[in-house]
């Protein structure tokens, strides 16, 4: 069953990742989408290794049908497992299984601060430094054109995975059925 629901989740990350809007900024273009989400749900719901399995796997599938991400398709696979696990490991702490909803929301602002710190370190050093060519200093000032859309995907997962994980586990729970 584990199986089943991490390809599921992952499925769900990736069609996350597509739904999204694009937005043309100074150096390039920036967007927000609905795969944050879905990360912070994985973990919520499969714990750490599940939920960083579908997060990564999920991510980097949606970059590898893009010719724009597909050279960064691993690095996706690091952070936005790391999104997941990070949320998995807070939200199934202490045999919570993800039911308690301080904990997943706690799981997802940790599982979001996480993936911010290492999306915006990709930035400067993969986007800015080695195949950009800039300075440290440029190389840090580009990344203001990401925190808008960084800040919103985050606040967005923030608000509505606890919410969408308390009403996946009261349906689990009235069926009488598990997700791990």
């Amino acid at each position: 069953m584990m199986v089943v629901m991490t390809g599921l989740m992952a499925a769900l990350v990736c069609v996350g990742s597509a739904l999204r809007i694009t937005l043309p900024v100074n150096v390039g273009t920036t967007s927000f989408h609905l795969g944050n989400i879905m990360c912070a749900l994985s973990g919520i719901l499969l714990g750490p290794v599940g939920g960083g399995l579908a997060s990564g796997l999920g991510s980097a599938i949606y970059d590898m049908t893009n010719p724009l991400y597909i050279s960064e398709a691993w690095i996706t696979f690091l952070t936005k497992g790391a999104y997941g696990l990070v949320a998995g490991l807070i939200a199934w702490s202490g045999h919570r299984e993800g039911k308690r909803y301080p904990f997943n929301l706690a799981a997802t602002v940790a599982g979001a601060v996480t993936y911010a710190a290492l999306y915006l370190f990709k930035g400067f050093a993969w986007d800015g430094l080695l195949l950009g060519g800039l300075q440290s200093g440029p190389a840090a000032a580009a990344l203001v054109t990401k925190l808008p859309a960084t800040t919103f995907n985050a606040v967005v997962a923030i608000v509505c995975a606890p919410l969408l994980a308390a009403a996946i586990q009261k349906a689990r729970h009235a069926a009488g059925r598990s997700l791990a």
